[in-house]
């Protein structure tokens, strides 16, 4: 590990989320995405940090953002039971200086988009996913049909108990605001 690593923990507005902030990056910019996300444990190919995080039993996803890694946990699960095998994969993954996405990671594949498609995409990118990176979380476009955005809310956003006000106050409301075709935002 580098003597200028530093890490620190942020509690998110979801209780079953913690944010770990690094003094590095994490998912490098130039991968096509801003963040990823991991709802199971993947090979260490995939990605050697999710990997040593969902080592910890009682982790359920991971999301990797540009400098930041948040660990979603079970209900049940404490987070001083968690926390300090958590932090132990983080440095130690830091420690080898590996990359946080392997050789056999894949971007997500994008669809061919209608014009109407592409302006949701880019409010979602450029607008509403720093903010909510900001908390740990994540959102990702998922379909457009009928007026309804569908998206899917990652990181600490899943299952947090302000999802809703934030869904309906925040991403829609903006949505509408930049693209007129859109009527309601629904998480997936």
């Amino acid at each position: 590990m580098s003597l200028g690593f530093r890490m620190h923990a942020e509690r998110t507005p979801n209780p079953n989320s913690v944010k770990w902030v690094l003094g590095q990056p994490v998912v490098p910019p130039g991968l096509g995405v801003a963040t990823t996300n991991f709802e199971e444990a993947p090979s260490a190919d995939v990605s050697p940090l999710a990997a040593r995080v969902f080592e910890v039993e009682g982790v359920v996803s991971v999301l990797l953002g540009p400098d930041f890694v948040t660990a979603s946990k079970r209900p049940e699960s404490e987070w001083t039971d968690l926390a300090p095998g958590i932090v132990a994969g983080i440095k130690a993954w830091a420690g080898e200086a590996e990359p946080a996405l392997g050789e056999a990671w894949q971007p997500p594949q994008l669809a061919d988009e209608d014009e109407i498609i592409a302006k949701i995409r880019k409010v979602i990118e450029q607008d509403v996913q720093p903010y909510v990176a900001m908390d740990g979380g994540e959102i990702a476009f998922a379909g457009y049909r009928d007026g309804t955005v569908e998206v899917y809310l990652r990181g600490a956003c899943a299952g947090c108990p302000s999802s809703t006000i934030t869904l309906k106050m925040g991403i829609e409301a903006r949505l509408k605001e930049e693209v007129p075709e859109v009527q309601a935002v629904v998480a997936l």
